[in-house]
């Protein structure tokens, strides 16, 4: 097991903390890791795409478990996989595609780890239909801070406390996940503009529950009528007469393309509103008013920016902020005033998405709720940044909404009882469970979690 002294960020490339990487390579390093760590306790982490401070600890000690990526089981005829935490999103595809399978869930990057994929209970474009992906984690190994390993099933309190709990309960070793049936690694793609934010909704509420994929990228620096622009696309799993003969012959094959990685320094003004909004007037009026059917490469159609090795270096050496909160159905009023007070702002923001979520997920701390969400990718050093954040959150919260906190690096603490109502439980099952709190992260301490 190495160890080395490292300053890390999230993927946003703020606020960097020193603390001891930790490399486990078996289990029982990663007991005797949690063990023996340190008076500022220990963190999991993955492959460090949290944008925000969730899987940074200063002063303590990093637990680094992507070493642990071994692929234990397979049952390809039930559709489940048994695998260490380890092992990312990308490395299931390329396992489990030619087997006619696919990751129930998936968020915009496929670079996360399972571990990871449970901790931050993540969603994609799919969450209206089949939730987030504890909905299909079936049972997971669980490191607690006594140095014991406990099997953890769905429907129990540790189960819930955990999925959305940000590594703060343990340290996920294994999981058993339940998988997607596909027949070819491609997608059927339909394409179409909105002139504006109502329209967006109109259309998405119309049709969204005929499609089991569905994102809208807006633009937020539209301004007027045209206030919430929007391109929207919506998917579904290419069946197999969708091909021609000749393509039926590798219909699972997976072959995401590359492209070369940014420069570590880019010039000044890359990410101006003039650059970006040049950015998002070419994107909207090249985009099909209305196009159905096309097909797509899995990787085109969930992870566009995974072409892009280090694209998070686009936004320079200050980083950016991810902001993504979700308010309920009923409450469309707060979202259009968000959007207008983005655009009217100009926030230069070419990555902002809008998506409907399904039913809550019984983690205490997983982000979706019954509503609309909105992310976005903001440079920090937009003047006035922090104090429109933080109204923003306070529109949210008396939204009946919340932000997600596997991308806040900001959110004010006094905030978080109001946006996520079984806080107290958590808190009260990790007490319990980790007296000595051994494990805790930059986030956990910045909002007393």
């Amino acid at each position: 097991m190495s160890a080395d002294t490292v300053s890390v960020t999230g993927w946003g490339r703020t606020a960097p903390t020193t603390a001891r990487l930790v490399r486990p390579r078996t289990y029982e390093e990663a007991v005797a890791a949690v063990r023996g760590c340190g008076a500022r306790g220990s963190i999991p982490r993955g492959l460090g795409r949290a944008y925000g401070d969730a899987a940074q600890n200063a002063g303590g000690e990093i637990l680094d478990m992507t070493g642990l990526d071994r692929v234990h089981a397979i049952d390809a005829d039930g559709g489940t996989v048994l695998c260490a935490a380890g092992v990312s999103l990308h490395r299931l595809m390329r396992v489990l595609l030619p087997l006619g399978w696919f990751v129930p869930v998936t968020p915009g990057t496929r670079y996360v780890t399972v571990g990871g994929a449970i901790g931050a209970d993540i969603h994609g474009k799919n969450h209206h239909v089949c939730g987030a992906f504890s909905r299909h984690v079936l049972s997971f190994e669980l490191l607690t801070a006594d140095g014991e390993i406990r099997t953890v099933r769905r429907g129990t309190p540790l189960f819930d406390a955990t999925t959305g709990g940000m590594g703060l309960t343990g340290v996920i070793l294994t999981a058993t996940v339940q998988l997607q049936p596909v027949q070819t690694s491609l997608m059927t793609v339909d394409t179409e503009r909105a002139r504006d934010l109502d329209d967006l909704m109109a259309r998405l509420s119309a049709t969204d529950d005929h499609y089991r994929y569905s994102v809208a990228w807006i633009d937020l620096l539209a301004r007027g009528a045209a206030t919430g622009r929007a391109v929207l696309t919506r998917g579904e799993h290419a069946p197999l007469d969708a091909l021609g003969t000749r393509a039926r012959e590798d219909a699972l094959a997976f072959r995401p393309s590359r492209l070369p990685a940014p420069p570590a320094h880019l010039p000044e003004g890359l990410l101006s509103r003039r650059g970006v909004g040049w950015f998002n007037e070419l994107w909207y009026r090249t985009s099909p008013r209305a196009r159905t059917g096309r097909l797509q490469k899995l990787s085109t159609f969930f992870h566009p920016l995974d072409g892009v090795p280090h694209w998070n270096r686009i936004y320079g050496r200050g980083g950016f902020v991810q902001y993504q909160f979700v308010v309920p159905y009923g409450q469309e009023d707060t979202l259009r005033r968000i959007v207008r007070r983005l655009s009217e702002r100009r926030c230069p923001s070419f990555l902002a998405v809008l998506k409907r979520f399904g039913d809550a997920d019984p983690g205490w701390l997983s982000f979706p709720l019954p509503g609309w969400t909105l992310a976005l990718d903001i440079p920090t050093g937009l003047p006035g940044l922090g104090p429109l954040l933080d109204e923003l959150d306070e529109e949210v919260a008396a939204a009946g909404g919340r932000v997600y906190l596997a991308k806040d690096s900001r959110l004010r603490p006094e905030l978080l009882a109001a946006m996520y109502p079984r806080l107290d439980d958590f808190r009260a099952l990790r007490a319990e469970l980790d007296p000595r709190g051994v494990f805790v992260s930059d986030l956990s301490r910045r909002l007393d979690l």
